[in-house]
């Protein structure tokens, strides 16, 4: 798992960097990557608007994920130019709902350290 999470890690990075869509808003401050269980990597980038309008860059590379017809998350990382983020409450349900093996996914949460989707979501309703 080291070697998958370095190279998410480094996947996640290199689509990161924050940028202006606008005097108030912003795209790209979190970058995400994605490993399948088909052992594809899919990126994705936040979008900062206003009105709940933007997404967090985990919906972004599920959505890349899914539009390749794919499902089963192996291994997800989000960055920020700070380091590591862990997935939000929304990413976590999304990942869970998405596909119930999901449940299992790694989710490298420090550079050190991964854990298992189901730890950060206990006692999950549909499961």
């Amino acid at each position: 798992m080291e070697d998958i999470a370095k190279d998410l890690i480094a996947s996640a990075r290199a689509v990161c960097g924050e940028f202006r869509l606008s005097e108030d808003f912003s795209a790209g401050s979190v970058g995400a990557a994605i490993r399948t269980a088909g052992g594809n990597t899919y990126t994705g980038i936040c979008i900062d608007l206003a009105s709940g309008l933007g997404f967090c860059a985990e919906v972004a590379a599920i959505a890349e994920m899914l539009k390749c017809r794919e499902t089963h998350i192996a291994a997800i990382v989000a960055v920020s130019r700070h380091g590591i983020v862990p997935p939000c409450g929304r990413c976590r349900e999304m990942m869970a709902q998405v596909d119930p093996r999901n449940m299992d996914s790694s989710v490298i949460i420090r550079e050190e350290e991964v854990v298992p989707l189901r730890e950060l979501l206990p006692h999950h309703w549909l499961y």
